[in-house]
C-alpha cells in the first residue's frame, strides 16, 4: 500500500472545528497485540493559526503523565496536511508526520514508521465531527496496509463556554 494520499481536497480551515476547549475520553490498548483496553480522561486546547493553514493542539492527560502538542500544517503547494506530534517529555518534533486530507467529513492521515525493526503504517482518523464533538482514532498496520488494528480512540466533547 502506498502512503501517498490524494490530497487535492486539503484546504485552509479544515481543522477549524478543533478551535476551543475540549474534554477527552480516551480508550487505548495497553500494549501492541494486546486485547486489553484502558480508559482515562484528558483535555485539550486548540486554536487555528496562519489564516486556517495551521492548527495547534495542547493535549493534557494528567492521569498518564502524558502531555504534548499536535501541530497541523497545510502545504499549500502540495495541497496536503502534515500532522506532527511533540511529546512534552523531550520537546522533539516526531518525524515523519502523518499526511492526508479530509473527504466527506473524515480526515485520514498516514505515516510510515518502524516497530521492533519492521516497517509499519500508522493511520490517524478524524471523524464523527459535529459542532460539539469529534473523534480521533489511530490504527496500525503491521503488513503495510493489508489489515489495520485500531489501538487508540479519543472521543472529544467541547467544554461549555
Amino acid at each position: 500500500m502506498s502512503t501517498e494520499v490524494n490530497a487535492s481536497k486539503a484546504a485552509a480551515g479544515d481543522f477549524d472545528f478543533l478551535n476551543g476547549e475540549w474534554s477527552i475520553h480516551n480508550r487505548r490498548l495497553t500494549d501492541a497485540g494486546s486485547n486489553t483496553w484502558e480508559e482515562f480522561p484528558g483535555e485539550a486546547t486548540c486554536w487555528t493559526v496562519l489564516f486556517g493553514g495551521g492548527s495547534i493542539e495542547e493535549l493534557r492527560i494528567p492521569a498518564k503523565q502524558f502531555f504534548g502538542m499536535g501541530i497541523r500544517l497545510l502545504d499549500i503547494n502540495q495541497k496536503a496536511w502534515s500532522d506532527y506530534w511533540v511529546n512534552a517529555r523531550n520537546g522533539i518534533l516526531n518525524l515523519p508526520p502523518q499526511t492526508g486530507h479530509f473527504e466527506n467529513g473524515v480526515g485520514t492521515f498516514i505515516a510510515r514508521d518502524t516497530y521492533e525493526g519492521k516497517e509499519i503504517l500508522v493511520r490517524g482518523i478524524w471523524d464523527e465531527i459535529t459542532p460539539d464533538s469529534c473523534r480521533w482514532w489511530q490504527a496500525v498496520s503491521y503488513d503495510l496496509g493489508a489489515t489495520w488494528q485500531p489501538n487508540w480512540f479519543m472521543n472529544w466533547t467541547r467544554k461549555s463556554q
